[in-house]
């Protein structure tokens, strides 16, 4: 099962005087993971490069920011692979010391910051959340309520009209057994939508 992290953690490695500024965190999307490097250039103006890989959504994307091709971003990316992380944005901010890396020199710097920064994650199951919808009786709601509390489902609205329409939000794997408790709970009064 995949993971992501639960805060974003850091690293500093310093590679003959040239300094990389590593960070894993999570991020929903790519439109959140551009918004976070454009802040990293503003917040660094200085640097030579701000390298960056992403694994979210089911996509995935790699930016070598100007290095050598394949040196930066692709290799960021087989680490979080490796570590069967989604949902996540890894970004290396590098300050050039005068002293060139050549490729391998630069494959390993990339990916050690990543990993360091990865050495200090609490990484926490990644779980899918699917979007229901039901109607039940006034007298149901109340239990209703308890069942969507007891499966960890968050109720995004409850709408009071001749019955009450509920909409919530639960993960994928608690469906089926969520699903079966409430058919069961309203006896046949509760409709799904």
């Amino acid at each position: 099962m995949a993971s992501t992290v639960a805060h974003p953690v850091h690293s500093e490695l310093l590679v003959k005087k040239s300094r990389f500024l590593g960070c894993v965190q999570a991020v929903a999307g790519r439109a959140e993971a551009l918004d976070v490097v454009a802040g990293l250039r503003a917040q660094h103006p200085g640097a030579a490069h701000v390298c960056w890989a992403l694994l979210a959504g089911g996509q995935s994307a790699a930016n070598d920011d100007g290095e050598p091709g394949g040196t930066a971003g692709r290799p960021m990316l087989e680490v979080l692979r490796h570590q069967d992380l989604e949902g996540v944005l890894a970004t290396v901010v590098r300050y050039f010391g005068g002293v060139k890396l050549g490729a391998g020199g630069l494959v390993r710097a990339y990916t050690d910051a990543v990993a360091q920064a990865l050495l200090g994650a609490q990484k926490v199951p990644l779980r899918r959340m699917v979007r229901l919808a039901c109607s039940v009786p006034y007298a149901l709601e109340g239990a209703l309520r308890r069942e969507l509390a007891a499966a960890g489902a968050g109720l995004e609205e409850a709408r009071h009209g001749a019955v009450v329409d509920v909409v919530f939000t639960v993960a994928d794997d608690a469906v089926p057994a969520l699903r079966a408790r409430l058919n069961e709970l309203g006896q046949g009064a509760l409709l799904w939508a």
